[in-house]
């Protein structure tokens, strides 16, 4: 154990919400928080292993702040610290990935389509598009035609575009800075399975008593 021989002996750390790494790597204090210090304890603190990821550990890792105030303390007890920010940290293991499968990809892809398509034709079965279109062509022109197509082609491009701006992208460059519906709700999920993991992947909050 070493000593600090700083006026200011009181550091203060803020939990990273969620970091990505590698199969059996060794995770330092610099990985896992931001630390407020002087710089010369900074560059020591560092240094500090808190967790050595195995074989054995899944694809999602908590780590809590009381033990990574435990390695801090182990390595220099006279120093306080102050925990600011969320109390775990949600460590997610990256595997290696297999190639994507061109037919599997192909195979989606039509599914998706064809999907997507019966899903719009459907919807406009149920409120009978067609059948008001031809209605609002016949008020217009006083002329009944069964293909109103002076509508039904605007609206199939205005549907298109619709869609566009909706999800905010055109393939992979987005319109603006304004985030989609759809990524709005994907945060939403993203933040709902972190605190379950926090929740139930958390050594320290499923301690059992009766094991104690």
């Amino acid at each position: 154990m070493w000593e600090v021989n700083v006026m200011e002996n009181t550091i203060y750390i803020r939990m990273r919400n969620r970091i990505q790494a590698n199969p059996e790597q060794s995770l330092f204090l610099k990985d896992i928080v931001q630390i407020i210090a002087d710089e010369t304890l900074i560059r020591r603190l560092e240094k500090i292993q808190i967790y050595q990821i195995t074989k054995k550990d899944r694809n999602m890792i908590v780590i809590d702040v009381m033990k990574v105030i435990s390695s801090i303390k182990e390595v220099c007890g006279n120093l306080e610290v102050q925990a600011i920010g969320p109390a775990q940290t949600i460590i997610e293991v990256i595997y290696k990935q297999s190639k994507v499968s061109v037919p599997l990809f192909v195979f989606i892809w039509f599914l998706l389509f064809f999907g997507s398509a019966l899903a719009i034709m459907n919807f406009h079965e149920d409120v009978s598009m067609q059948i008001v279109q031809q209605r609002i062509y016949t008020i217009i022109t006083g002329k009944e035609v069964k293909k109103p197509l002076l509508f039904q082609i605007p609206y199939s491009i205005g549907l298109g575009l619709g869609m566009i701006l909706f999800f905010n992208h055109i393939f992979k460059k987005r319109i603006n800075e304004e985030p989609s519906p759809l990524e709005v709700e994907m945060f939403n999920y993203q933040q709902n399975l972190d605190q379950y993991v926090i929740m139930y992947e958390n050594k320290e909050n499923m301690k059992k008593l009766h094991d104690s």
